[in-house]
């Protein structure tokens, strides 16, 4: 009998896996998670990549850690056991695992690098976030801190460390200081980018490996856009 021959038929990029853990590399326009487009999500693809590559029969398990939105790229983990999913939750919980954004943004923030606070409310009647200067009703509190790491010809490319992980928190809150990001019509930027995605970008993540206990640090690679290829350059 001859041996199955594994074709990543989705093309997903893998750019970790174990026996616990797989982390993908987002495209424009996946949704992680299920939701009510019906559109296949990313969960889905990563599970079909799972049981053709080792061939296994009957349904096979993922759990989902985090999200992305839509139009954003970058780093996704999955965890591939139910063993390591509760792990790799509480790693997250403890702010244990650092995640790394890219940004590109339209307008220099006034500050080269800054931490900026806000509260965020959440208007689920148009998935949009709002932020206020001081506590109100329904509201979280919001933290980064970003850095200005490349001036582009008419953008400039910000790296972003989050605090907390609020609904569309990078994007509202670098709105707020005047500076949205590239195709991010929702939060000021004045046109979308063709393909529907915006400018940012889940770039590094890295954690100690919740069974294993050795260091993950993985980055992703950018998209292929002449834009990202000029942070790159």
């Amino acid at each position: 009998m001859s041996k199955k021959t594994f074709s990543n038929k989705n093309n997903l990029q893998v750019l970790f896996e174990d026996n616990h853990i797989i982390i993908v590399n987002k495209r424009a326009g996946d949704i992680v998670q299920g939701d009510k487009t019906g559109d296949k999500p990313l969960s889905d693809v990563v599970k079909e990549y799972i049981k053709d590559k080792y061939n296994k029969p009957g349904n096979v398990y993922l759990g989902t850690v985090h999200r992305l939105d839509r139009p954003t790229t970058g780093l996704v983990i999955f965890a591939k056991t139910s063993k390591v999913l509760p792990r790799l939750n509480k790693l997250f919980i403890s702010k244990d695992i650092k995640k790394t954004y890219w940004a590109v943004v339209k307008n220099e923030p006034t500050k080269s690098q800054d931490t900026l606070t806000h509260w965020l409310k959440k208007n689920p009647k148009n998935n949009k976030s709002y932020t206020y200067s001081k506590e109100v009703n329904e509201s979280k509190k919001a933290i980064l801190h970003y850095k200005l790491i490349k001036k582009l010809d008419h953008y400039f490319l910000l790296e972003i460390n989050l605090e907390t992980g609020r609904h569309h928190q990078i994007r509202t809150q670098l709105a707020t200081i005047g500076s949205p990001i590239k195709g991010d019509l929702k939060y000021g930027f004045d046109r979308n980018n063709k393909d529907a995605s915006i400018h940012l970008h889940a770039r590094n993540i890295s954690f100690i490996h919740p069974v294993k206990n050795e260091v993950i640090n993985i980055n992703a690679p950018l998209p292929k856009d002449p834009i990202w290829e000029a942070c790159s350059s």
